[in-house]
C-alpha cells in the first residue's frame, strides 16, 4: 500500500491579506530626501530598513527590538517623534543586519499586534537624519491632522 502525501499551498502572509483587493501599490516618494522617484527605487532595491506604521505611542525601542528580531539580528532602531514635543509620535524605522530579514519582516510582521495596535511594516529607501520627525502640522503624523 501507498502512503498518500497531501501538499499544501504556502500559508498566505499577512501583506496578501491586508492588500487582497487593491488593485495597484503605489509608491510613496519621499521629496525631502530623494531627488527623484527612481533614486529612491534605487535605494529600496538594496535597502535592509523597514517603516514600521500605526505604532502606540506608548511603544518604545525595546519593544520593537523585541518584537522584530524574531525574524533576525536588528541593527538599529529609530522612533518617530513629534518634531515639536520630542516625543514618539506612532511610527519607526527597524534597520536589519540583512536584506533577507527585513524582507522576511514584510512578510511575516504586517499585521501583527504590538502594544495593543495591528503595525504596518514596510520596506523603506533607508533612514537619514531628519526622517524621525513628524511631518504634520502639529508635528506628529500627517494623518494625525486630518
Amino acid at each position: 500500500m501507498t502512503k498518500a502525501t497531501l501538499i499544501l499551498p504556502p500559508p498566505t502572509c499577512a501583506p496578501a491579506l491586508l492588500n487582497a483587493n487593491a488593485t495597484e501599490k503605489r509608491l510613496y516618494w519621499d521629496r525631502s530626501h530623494y531627488s527623484k522617484p527612481e533614486a529612491q527605487v534605487c535605494a529600496l532595491a538594496h535597502s535592509s530598513t523597514l517603516y514600521v506604521g500605526n505604532l502606540a505611542f506608548s511603544t518604545r525601542s525595546i519593544h520593537l527590538r523585541r518584537h522584530f528580531e524574531q525574524v533576525g539580528p536588528v541593527a538599529e532602531i529609530q522612533l518617530g517623534l513629534d518634531r515639536f514635543k520630542k516625543v514618539p509620535c506612532g511610527f519607526a524605522f527597524v534597520e536589519y543586519h540583512h536584506r533577507i530579514d527585513a524582507l522576511n519582516a514584510v512578510a511575516n510582521l504586517t499585521g501583527t499586534k504590538l502594544d495593543g495596535m495591528l503595525v504596518r511594516v514596510e520596506l523603506d529607501a533607508g533612514f537619514k537624519p531628519g526622517r524621525q520627525y513628524g511631518r504634520g502640522t502639529s508635528g506628529g503624523q500627517v494623518r494625525d491632522d486630518r
